[in-house]
């Protein structure tokens, strides 16, 4: 443990957001946005990462209680905390490495979302609410775990900086799920929320006009709104 880390301010935020992640890791499970199955939540506190531990889906079902969440540098020594780092911990630091603007991240399975993922499709914005994140792209395919995965991600999110500032920018991994970064931990969730929701109503509007139908619809709508503008 450093003598940094044990001054009261910095202790005192690292508490509070230890206490934050366990309430979104909760709320992202009640409300489908990840599962059982993985997901990881982490937030930048000055120099140290908050980060959920593995096993938080599987082992916990996201019950987690403040003490559980990890504290490790930007390299990944752990200094608080008892449990391994999650194994999408290489994309966390990676991302907070490059993008300095970025204070938290959360990888997630949100059930509407993971229909693109496994059909390797972007998701385009169909809600005002969420035009502020563009067209959600698809990353080249790596493995799970892999530094790899890590590049893919932070390539995809590079030119995205000013989306970072303003709430948060995302990717799809194939197979895998979401991963956004942004400004902070309620942005990110708010984003991965909104997201899925946009999502789902992609997939509900495709199976109720068709998707030719929907495509057009879509292209009526931003032709309106334009012109409104």
């Amino acid at each position: 443990m450093t003598e940094a880390l044990l001054t009261p301010t910095l202790s005192e935020a690292i508490e509070r957001t230890r206490a934050h992640i366990a309430e979104i890791g909760r709320l992202l499970y009640e409300r489908r946005l990840t599962d059982a199955s993985g997901g990881n939540i982490s937030v930048r506190v000055g120099d140290w990462i908050c980060l959920t531990p593995r096993y938080s889906g599987s082992k916990r079902r996201w019950h987690l209680q403040p003490e559980d969440v990890l504290v490790v540098d930007l390299d990944g020594n752990k200094l608080l905390g008892e449990g391994d780092l999650s194994r999408e911990s290489k994309v966390h630091l990676r991302l907070y490495r490059e993008f300095p603007d970025g204070q938290a991240v959360i990888h997630a399975h949100p059930q509407h979302v993971l229909v693109f993922a496994v059909t390797r499709q972007p998701i385009p914005p169909v809600l005002e609410c969420t035009v502020k994140f563009g067209v959600i792209p698809v990353i080249p395919f790596a493995p799970a775990h892999s530094e790899a995965l890590a590049e893919h991600v932070a390539s995809a999110i590079r030119g995205q900086e000013a989306r970072i500032r303003k709430q948060a920018a995302a990717v799809i991994a194939p197979w895998h799920g979401l991963f956004c970064i942004g400004k902070d931990l309620d942005a990110v969730f708010d984003a991965v929320e909104r997201i899925d929701t946009n999502a789902r109503l992609i997939l509900q509007g495709r199976a109720l006009i068709g998707a030719d139908a929907f495509t057009q619809a879509q292209a009526a709508l931003l032709d309106a709104v334009a012109g409104a503008h």
